[in-house]
């Protein structure tokens, strides 16, 4: 994968066509890595679990649930962000981002309510019901992808593209999403 960072980076450097070829590359990369994501038996068992869990949420519950978020993120005491980010399933999504040569700069896994089932790294909001990632994926069903801008992520502080899939059970079935975050270069 260091390749692909590489030409990228090359890439970017030179004219808007090559450019292009080279976000057009980097898209194709989020795309092969959020499908095989959604694939993955631990990620559906995981986002099954939890849509029996979140399906007794109101919605005034999720609006409480995501100000905690806010509330913890950058915090030390933060038992909600801490339960989602240190589970087996979140660790898994870590080593995938941590192998990919800072090609990945977030994964994010979604409910079929838009809350963060696991992630590779702390988002800024634990509701991601209102955000394109989840509203073009899930709400529109099996196969349904969207394609962010580049852009500066807020969670990560990384410039980077999200790209987003619907997960669907062994029936077909769309039951949540699965953001990639990927960037050709990392800007410290």
């Amino acid at each position: 994968m260091k390749w692909i960072r590489t030409a990228v980076l090359a890439l970017c450097m030179c004219g808007s066509a090559q450019a292009d070829d080279a976000s057009n590359e980097l898209v194709n990369f989020g795309r092969t890595q959020a499908a095989h994501i959604a694939a993955r038996a631990d990620v559906i068992a995981q986002v099954e679990i939890q849509n029996q869990i979140s399906a007794m949420l109101s919605e005034d519950d999720i609006a409480l649930l995501d100000s905690r978020w806010q509330q913890e993120f950058g915090s030390s005491d933060s038992p909600l962000i801490h339960r989602l980010t240190n589970n087996p399933l979140s660790d898994a999504l870590r080593t995938m981002q941590l192998s990919s040569n800072e090609l990945i700069t977030e994964i994010i896994i979604m409910d079929n309510r838009g809350l963060n089932v696991a992630q590779s790294s702390i988002t800024s909001d634990y509701w991601q019901g209102d955000e394109a990632k989840w509203q073009q994926t899930f709400q529109l069903g099996p196969g349904a992808e969207h394609v962010g801008e580049m852009k500066q992520d807020d969670s990560t502080g990384s410039f980077q593209i999200q790209v987003s899939r619907t997960i669907t059970d062994r029936n077909g079935q769309a039951i949540g999403a699965v953001t990639v975050g990927v960037a050709p270069v990392q800007f410290d």
